[in-house]
């Protein structure tokens, strides 16, 4: 599974990546959020972490472009910036879930998870064996 994360912040860049790696996952990173649209555009991406405050191009605006230009992987807003206003902002925008700063890493990749769950295509409900056809639907 390959995660991609938007965060200005080398040291916490560095903590997720291994992390998640240690989890499974395969990790980009990305410093701001020029370079996280650029990145954000791999069809290969299964979700995004997702800074508010970058250099550049805030998160908000990322979102919003990356939507505007029919990038539908779930993103989530991993930042420092938690109240009501800023959660339900990020969520109207786009967002698929938001996680404020600090945060217990155990939950987080539990989010990622169950996000990527959600998106994955379901399987197929026709099974086949050389002639035998099998519809596990009907």
């Amino acid at each position: 599974m390959s995660l991609l994360i938007i965060e200005d912040n080398c040291d916490l860049v560095q903590i997720l990546t291994e992390g998640f790696a240690e989890n499974g996952f395969s990790v980009d990173s990305a410093l701001s959020g020029e370079e996280g649209l650029e990145k954000a555009a791999a069809s290969n991406i299964r979700c995004i972490l997702l800074d508010i405050m970058l250099p550049g191009i805030n998160g908000l605006d990322v979102l919003k472009a990356l939507r505007t230009r029919g990038v539908h992987t779930p993103v989530i807003f991993l930042t420092a910036r938690d109240t009501v206003e800023d959660r339900i902002k990020g969520l109207n925008l786009g967002a698929d879930d938001y996680l404020g700063k600090p945060f217990d890493f155990g939950e987080l990749v539990a989010r990622v998870r169950a996000i990527i769950r959600r998106t994955e295509d379901p399987q197929s409900s026709i099974l086949s064996c050389g002639p035998l056809v099998l519809n596990t639907t009907a």
